[in-house]
């Protein structure tokens, strides 16, 4: 005779205790949209707890990044292995991105969301002007590692780090073991380091919750309800193209993915960061999604500060939304335009929280368009972000499964 479970005799801590990570973010994060709707902007009191859990992540996701593909790089086999991966993942960055531009702009021309509306407040007459293709790629390249490092530019971190790492291939044999199985190590050490900070995870997470929707719960019923739900249903249609692209390429379960990815979303959600919310990325690829650390560590920084399909969504949103309120119509030729300069400025918003707003304004005064829209869409602007966040690293993930896939180093799940 078996004994009987012991399951029943525990205590409501313990309990918690037993549940998975993901479970307990989202515990937390439904008990602070129940707080936020219940007190409104007194729930803002806990957003400190949030700002410290998105401190932390920032404080250990630079020296991750830059470990983690440097353990990455000097793991395959020639510098040929690098351009390959390179060549694949750009290809699917710049075809996932040009799909959320344009579903965004079709969808704002049919909803028409700024039709009608007044706007009636000013902002500052300048923020900048649209970046040429060679000023990008100018910007990647640091001129001074440590600054890169100390500013948190996690685009000139990557090229440093790529540099590196291919100079370490052409080392001889003996050199180069030290090297890679150190840059493992430390690696392995950061990667510790979140795995603890996550540990703080749902608290944090939940803070924030608590305290976006206390502040921002009732402008989803507001004036702005048709711009967000346009918004918002672009950045669904992005979920089934990334979904439908993952099992079309690699027969990879949707619902497996998404169980497995589940504690990214959490984090993208409420801290709206793709920076900090890729030292959870990296954990869900190495931990939960058991990828190969020669592409992950490659594909995931890179996608970070290259691939913003959610940000590309609320580029085309905001420009068209300006548009309509402005009575602007744009030409064929001005719709190429806005596609060509919105790959480019797509690369400019930082990964931080509140970055894509500046290259909102910028894209809105690249057409000549009323800048009073931020006195509009600024203050909504987390509903939308944190969207697009999450949209962002989803399309990451997915593009590094449909890569590793492609390199023969992942097998289909069911």
């Amino acid at each position: 005779m078996t004994a009987p479970s012991a399951e029943p005799h525990l205590n409501l801590y313990q309990r918690y205790r037993r549940l998975s990570l993901g479970v307990k973010i989202l515990l937390f994060m439904v008990l602070g949209v129940i707080a936020g709707i219940i007190f409104g902007e007194r729930a803002t009191v806990v957003q400190p707890l949030g700002d410290l859990f998105i401190r932390l992540l920032m404080m250990a996701v630079i020296p991750l990044v830059f470990f983690n593909l440097l353990a990455g790089l000097t793991s395959l086999s020639d510098v040929r292995a690098l351009g390959r991966l390179g060549g694949k993942i750009l290809l699917y960055y710049f075809f996932t991105t040009t799909v959320a531009l344009t579903a965004g702009l079709a969808v704002m021309r049919v909803l028409e969301p700024g039709v009608g509306m007044l706007l009636t407040e000013q902002v500052a007459d300048s923020f900048g002007e649209a970046p040429g293709v060679i000023d990008v790629l100018l910007d990647l390249v640091p001129e001074n590692v440590f600054d890169a490092f100390a500013t948190g530019n996690v685009a000139q971190v990557v090229v440093f780090a790529i540099f590196l790492g291919v100079v370490t291939l052409f080392l001889p044999q003996d050199s180069r073991e030290p090297l890679q199985n150190a840059y493992g190590l430390l690696a392995e050490l950061f990667r510790k380091l979140v795995g603890m900070i996550m540990y703080f995870g749902p608290i944090g997470l939940g803070a924030l919750a608590a305290a976006t929707v206390g502040e921002y719960g009732e402008a989803i019923f507001g004036p702005l309800a048709v711009f967000l739900g346009g918004v918002w249903g672009v950045q669904a249609f992005m979920v089934v193209v990334y979904l439908v692209l993952l099992y079309g390429f690699t027969r990879y379960s949707p619902l497996d993915f998404l169980k497995r990815s589940g504690p990214l979303y959490a984090t993208t959600a409420a801290t709206c960061s793709s920076l900090a919310s890729l030292a959870v990325s990296l954990d869900v690829a190495e931990e939960r999604m058991k990828l190969p650390r020669s592409v992950y560590t490659f594909t995931l920084p890179l996608g970070a500060q290259l691939n913003k399909d959610g940000t590309a969504i609320m580029l085309a949103g905001v420009l068209m939304f300006t548009a309509q309120a402005a009575g602007v119509e744009f030409s064929l030729a001005s719709q190429v335009s806005i596609l060509l300069i919105g790959l480019v400025l797509t690369t400019g918003s930082g990964g931080i929280p509140g970055g894509g707003l500046v290259v909102a304004l910028i894209f809105v005064e690249a057409f000549s368009l009323p800048l009073e829209i931020a006195a509009i869409v600024g203050g909504i602007y987390r509903l939308i972000d944190m969207g697009s966040t999450t949209i962002n690293c989803m399309g990451d993930l997915v593009g590094t499964v449909i890569v590793a896939h492609s390199e023969r180093e992942l097998a289909p799940s069911g």
